[in-house]
């Protein structure tokens, strides 16, 4: 008997309605305040990585339409973010043309993802204004350094950093370890020690929890 072959393209299917559905769904559930719905393969890459490829249209607008429905069916007010990579592989026109049909399915935000300049920039919020543009802000990415007064100017009524904690996080540990290697210690600040770090990830609140329930956890003190 001939056994039927497994090709790549049965293994890694694309995102179809159900899966966001249920991801939206969980989302609300969460009490996330908001997601994008992008139209990159599922074999994804970072938005300011070369060789980024795309669904089709009717792909991607399935997803947002797929989202739309679910938000509405549950009442929530979560914020629908379109997104769309396709600029380097379609450019700039198609981003424009599916923002604007994901608008009209009822997406309240738009993301243009990999602006290659701030005049792109500041034209993308003119051609689909009113409606709001969300600016991923990726320092030393694939665009250009747009602070938070230049997209204000420009219009965008959403920013995010995306690795806003990432970087410094690297240079502080990275710089940590160094000192470790050369002076036999971290360095960490006076008044940076265990309990206070234990304090700023919540045991203040665990005390108070187990006080009050009649608990013996704390009785000696933290």
């Amino acid at each position: 008997m001939e056994v039927p072959s497994i090709r790549k393209k049965d293994i890694l299917t694309e995102p179809g309605p159900l899966m966001v559905s249920k991801s939206v769904q969980q989302y609300i559930q969460a009490g996330v305040a908001g997601f994008h719905i992008e139209d990159q393969i599922q074999n994804k890459r970072c938005g300011h990585l070369a060789g980024k490829k795309v669904v089709d249209i009717d792909e991607y607008l399935t997803r947002i339409r797929a989202a739309k429905l679910t938000k509405d069916r549950l009442r929530s007010d979560i914020v629908l973010i379109a997104r769309t990579d396709a600029l380097q592989q379609h450019g700039y026109d198609e981003c424009i043309r599916r923002l604007k049909a994901a608008r009209e399915l009822g997406a309240d935000v738009g993301l243009l993802e990999g602006f290659t300049s701030k005049e792109q920039a500041q034209r993308a919020v003119e051609d689909l204004a009113p409606w709001p543009l969300l600016l991923n802000m990726v320092e030393n990415g694939a665009g250009p350094v747009i602070t938070t007064q230049e997209a204000q100017a420009m219009g965008f009524r959403i920013m995010i950093f995306s690795f806003a904690s990432l970087a410094p996080a690297y240079l502080g540990i990275r710089a940590a370890l160094q000192r470790l290697k050369t002076d036999g210690v971290v360095g960490t600040p006076d008044g940076l020690g265990p309990k206070k770090l234990f304090e700023i990830c919540g045991l203040m609140d665990s005390v108070r929890i187990d006080t009050e329930a009649g608990g013996s956890g704390f009785t000696n003190g933290v």
